[in-house]
């Protein structure tokens, strides 16, 4: 399972951006995750989603400004990101994870594949 994502760049403090992560195969039974590691840190958790959109969680850093979405038709997922701060800055990954059941995943050890990370800057 091959993950890109794109749409990473520099935008300004108050702007959008829109991530999305094109998946090799059909994404119909894969939780799908959006990660971020800004220079110095750990990876941290951002979002995700459930199979069909069913349930969706966001960190609270994020919450509110964040919007996770996925079109399983397209094999898609897309994290719309608005009201942007310095802060977001990081690189940003997609993962997957296999899973029977449909349910949020929060660890990045939970996930199965990732993408090579695309960057976003926000500059104040």
């Amino acid at each position: 399972v091959q993950l890109q994502a794109s749409g990473g760049g520099l935008a300004q403090a108050g702007g959008s951006l829109r991530l999305a992560c094109v998946v090799s195969e059909s994404i119909s039974r894969l939780i799908m995750g959006w990660f971020r590691q800004a220079p110095g840190k750990e990876r941290e958790f951002v979002g995700a989603v459930t199979w069909n959109s069913g349930r969706t969680a966001l960190a609270d850093s994020v919450k509110g400004r964040f919007t996770i979405t996925r079109d399983n038709a397209k094999n898609t997922v897309y994290l719309q990101m608005d009201s942007l701060k310095p802060e977001d800055t990081a690189v940003y990954y997609c993962a997957a994870k296999r899973s029977p059941y449909s349910a949020v995943a929060y660890a990045a050890g939970d996930y199965d594949y990732w993408g090579q990370g695309t960057l976003v800057t926000v500059s104040s």
